[in-house]
C-alpha cells in the first residue's frame, strides 16, 4: 500500500527540531495527512493488512486524552473485575498496537543491544497478532490509518474512542514530552507546534472527527474525558452496556474506586511508570516526571496566556463548526 507523503514547511520543520532533540521525533512528516515519524512508511503494509478479529476490543485516542484510564476501565469491565489478573502490567493485557511504529525500537536495539525492551513493545504488531482472543488493543492511529479490515467493517470489533478538550490535551501531551527528555523549547513553542498539527498523530481535530463521524455505527462508542471526570459511574455503566456486561451496585462502586486518579496513580500495573523509565533509558534522559501527573480538567486556565487561549478557541470553533461536537 502506498500513502501520500508530504514534508512540512521549512519554518515548521525548524520548530520541530527546536522542540524535539531526539531522532525518534525530530524527523516528522505527513503520511496521508497524519504527522508521523519518517520511518513509519516501513510499517504501512503491516498495519494495513493486520488481521482483525470480531471479538477484539480497540481503545483508540489521540495521545494524553484519557487513554490509560479508559483502557483500565474497559479491561476491568470485560474481565468481570478480575483485579488479581489485573495485576499484570497494562502493556501486556492491553498492548499498544503501533508502539513499534511510534518508537522504532528495532533501530534502537541495533544502536544499543543492551536495552531491555519488552516484547509487546519491541514488536508490537506480532505481539498483538499472537495474543489470544479476546484481544484488548490500544492505538493512537487516526481512523484513516487503521487496518483495512477495521475501516471497511469487514471485521466489526468493539471500538471505543476517548477524547479530551484540545487545550488540556495539549498541556498534558507537553508534560508527558517533558517527562521523557530535557526540554529545549518553551511551552509556547509546543503550543505553536500543536496548533500547526505538527505533533505526533496530529492533526488533533482530524483525529477526533474521524472517529466522531463513526459514532453512529453500533460497534463504536465515543467517550469524553470530561464526562469521566464529572460522572465516572455513568460512563462505566454506559461502557458496560456497550460491552454487553451488567454490573451490580457493589461492582460499580468497587470499579469507581479502582479507577479513581489516586488509585490509578499508585497502581504499578496501570500507571505506566515502567514505560516512562524505559523511554528515559532509550532517550538517555535524566529528567524527573510522571506519566500520570494531575488528571485535572481546565488546566489551561492557569497554564495558557489569554492570547494562546483565544488562538485555541478560534481554532476549535473553525474545526468543529457544523459537526455537532462540542466541549
Amino acid at each position: 500500500m502506498h500513502l501520500q507523503t508530504e514534508r512540512f514547511s521549512d519554518e515548521v520543520t525548524d520548530l520541530i527540531k527546536t522542540v524535539y532533540k531526539d531522532q525518534i521525533h525530530s524527523n516528522l512528516y505527513k503520511v496521508d495527512g497524519v504527522t508521523m515519524p519518517e520511518y513509519y512508511e516501513t510499517f504501512v503494509d503491516t498495519v494495513e493488512n493486520f488481521q482483525v478479529r470480531d471479538d477484539d476490543v480497540w481503545v483508540c485516542s489521540f495521545p494524553k486524552t484519557g487513554t490509560t484510564w479508559t483502557q483500565e476501565m474497559v479491561w476491568c469491565i470485560a474481565n468481570d473485575l478480575d483485579y488479581e489478573r489485573g495485576k499484570v502490567p497494562l502493556t501486556n493485557r492491553f498492548p499498544f498496537f503501533d508502539s513499534s511504529a511510534h518508537f522504532n525500537f528495532s533501530e534502537i536495539l541495533k544502536a544499543d543491544p543492551g536495552i531491555q525492551i519488552p516484547r509487546e513493545m519491541a514488536d508490537s504488531f506480532k505481539y498483538t497478532a499472537d495474543s489470544p482472543s479476546p484481544r484488548f488493543i490500544k492505538t493512537h492511529l487516526p481512523f484513516n490509518l487503521l487496518p483495512r479490515q477495521l475501516r471497511t467493517r469487514e471485521k466489526e470489533p468493539k471500538i471505543i474512542y476517548v477524547v479530551r478538550n484540545a487545550k488540556d490535551a495539549c498541556i498534558s501531551y507537553y508534560h508527558f514530552f517533558r517527562s521523557l527528555q530535557d526540554p529545549r523549547a518553551t511551552f509556547e513553542d509546543w503550543c505553536n507546534l500543536f496548533l500547526q498539527d505538527a505533533v505526533m498523530y496530529g492533526p488533533f481535530w482530524k483525529h477526533v472527527l474521524g472517529y466522531w463521524e463513526k459514532r453512529i455505527e453500533d460497534n463504536v462508542l465515543f467517550l469524553k474525558y470530561e464526562d469521566m471526570k464529572q460522572d465516572l459511574p455513568s460512563v462505566i455503566k454506559k461502557t458496560a452496556t456497550f460491552l454487553g456486561k451488567n454490573l451490580t451496585t457493589d461492582q460499580l462502586s468497587s470499579l469507581t474506586e479502582h479507577l479513581s486518579f489516586e488509585s490509578m496513580k499508585l497502581n504499578p500495573a496501570a500507571n505506566n511508570e515502567d514505560l516512562v523509565h524505559l523511554m528515559k533509558e532509550v532517550l538517555q534522559s535524566e529528567v524527573e516526571g510522571k506519566f500520570m501527573r494531575s488528571g485535572e480538567m481546565n488546566q489551561w486556565k492557569s497554564a495558557m496566556t489569554q492570547d494562546m487561549i483565544e488562538r485555541f478557541d478560534q481554532w476549535t470553533r473553525e474545526n468543529l463548526k457544523g459537526t455537532g461536537l462540542s466541549f
